[in-house]
């Protein structure tokens, strides 16, 4: 999701520790915990791990959302930025849903 990062650069500068702060901060917590979950010794721990960055993902999802609310994303670029993002999502849950029939 390095898109967020130049998204975020255009909010108003006001919103440095407010908006900007949580929406980068969100969308890096997605491939941190992946990464995170793969150095785990277990695939419980790694699917802990997967659940916390779908969490993540939802977080930016909202943001979007609130970013396109207050008319600081237009639609084209907040559907591009959910497509992307439901993209990430799918592949997580398909990689949560393989853990879970491998450990059975």
């Amino acid at each position: 999701m390095l898109a967020i990062y130049a998204l975020s650069a255009r909010f108003p500068s006001d919103e440095r520790y407010g908006l900007t702060s949580q929406i980068r901060r969100a969308a890096v917590s997605i491939p941190a915990n992946i990464a995170e979950g793969c150095g785990r010794e277990t695939s419980a721990e790694l699917k802990r791990f997967l659940y916390i960055a779908m969490g993540s993902g939802s977080e930016v999802d909202y943001y979007l959302l609130l970013a396109h609310d207050l008319k600081w994303i237009d639609a084209l670029e907040y559907q591009n930025l959910r497509k992307e993002l439901d993209t990430i999502q799918r592949m997580l849950n398909a990689f949560i849903q393989k853990l879970k029939t491998n450990n059975k």
